[in-house]
């Protein structure tokens, strides 16, 4: 597990820096879609996708050591996005 040296969410982007000078820049939909809570992959796994709509935003990010939990505009904050996770998306 490496942690972003930086994060900030900007203009339905959340904006990761890396300590490899790589950078990752994930749509805020594309998050949401990719929501890994149980109640998300659960749905996703039975074919029962909801997709985000296009306006969604990540209203707040709340450390939590591994990873992020991620509060959306739909009030959705169930998902803790481990570091991994998202260096995969």
């Amino acid at each position: 597990m490496i942690a972003p040296t930086a994060l900030r969410s900007t203009a339905g982007q959340l904006v990761l820096d890396w300590p490899d000078g790589s950078r990752s820049e994930l749509a805020h939909t594309r998050l949401r879609a990719a929501c890994p809570c149980s109640q998300c992959r659960a749905a996703r796994l039975h074919g029962r996708i909801d997709l985000a709509p296009s306006d969604i935003r990540v209203q707040a990010i709340n450390a939590q050591g591994y990873g992020v939990q991620l509060i959306f505009s739909d009030g959705h904050d169930r998902g803790i996005y481990p570091w991994d996770y998202l260096r995969e998306l």
